[in-house]
């Protein structure tokens, strides 16, 4: 179950499900209708988990969306439907958004395909976007399995502000996932044809693994208030929204030797990213990029675009 629910900062539910075998898309909708009794916000499936049951492409019109879109609107949560796409001519490796409405909030397609989807007739297409949707509880990225290997996807969605990344999966991959989290600070969620899930901090640490055979059902909840910052430039800044703010919110005990505050809030109520702005101190992952830039200007040249 997840933990009781506090409030406290800003909280996303996540349920991860992955089953060995895949059965049916009618069963998977009733596992997750059973599951998501303890609220959910946003529940993920595996990487085209339905081709074992339904071998052929799906279109976004067909019985595997059209059944999980059900789903979402009777557990009121959005849903990651991975899926093996067609639009009746092209055929794409797709991650399909589904809102608490059960409409399609948008689609991702893979743009890393693997080896092998490249021998499938028709051919798997390489997706040419990497977009960042905005949910009622944040701002969510998609990247599939072999999108894992190469860092523009994960660098654009951090770019376009994501604050968690589901990543479906036919493997695991590991702490290339938690290389991802550490350098951009996005939360980054996983579910697997091989039945586990892994859920990575904005920090880089894993923070839950959970595997087990047949059906794995893993709930992690997220604090996509909590923020990371530098200490370079803002440490008395930092220290007088400690003092002001004294019960409020906290900075975690680690992480000096890289000289950052991880701070969290502790109170109903209290957004540090808000009293953040307020005191001036700037996001880690703003401050990067503006040094970034500025350090271009102070060597002669022009500011690099960072979109």
């Amino acid at each position: 179950m997840f933990e009781r629910e506090t409030r406290i900062g800003r909280p996303v539910r996540v349920m991860s499900l992955g089953f060995l075998p895949t059965p049916d898309f009618e069963t998977v909708a009733a596992i997750v209708d059973r599951e998501a009794r303890a609220p959910v916000d946003l529940v993920v499936l595996p990487e085209t988990w339905h081709a074992t049951a339904t071998s052929e492409p799906q279109t976004l019109e067909g019985p595997v969306i059209a059944c999980m879109r059900q789903a979402a609107r009777r557990n009121n949560t959005y849903l990651v439907c991975p899926l093996d796409r067609t639009d009746g001519r092209d055929r794409w490796n797709s991650a399909v958004l589904i809102d608490r409405r059960g409409d399609i909030a948008g689609v991702y397609d893979k743009v890393y395909v693997f080896w092998d989807e490249f021998k499938k007739q028709p051919t798997v297409r390489n997706g040419s976007v990497v977009p960042v949707f905005q949910c009622d509880f944040g701002r969510v990225g998609l990247a599939i399995c072999f999108d894992v290997n190469f860092p523009e996807p994960w660098q654009l969605m951090a770019r376009q502000g994501a604050e968690l990344v589901i990543w479906p999966s036919a493997y695991s991959a590991g702490t290339s996932l938690q290389a991802h989290a550490l350098m951009h600070h996005y939360y980054i969620v996983t579910s697997t044809q091989r039945c586990d899930c892994t859920a990575i901090d904005i920090t880089g640490r894993q923070i839950l693994y959970q595997q087990h055979p047949g059906l794995n059902v893993a709930r992690v909840t997220l604090d996509l208030d909590r923020g990371i910052y530098h200490q370079d430039s803002a440490q008395d800044k930092f220290r007088r929204l400690l003092a002001e703010h004294a019960g409020e919110v906290e900075a975690e005990p680690f992480m000096n030797k890289e000289g950052w505050h991880v701070v969290q809030a502790r109170k109903p109520g209290v957004s540090v990213r808000a009293l953040a702005s307020q005191y001036e101190i700037e996001d880690l992952r703003d401050y990067i990029p503006r040094s970034l830039r500025e350090i271009d200007v102070m060597r002669g040249g022009p500011p690099r675009a960072m979109s």
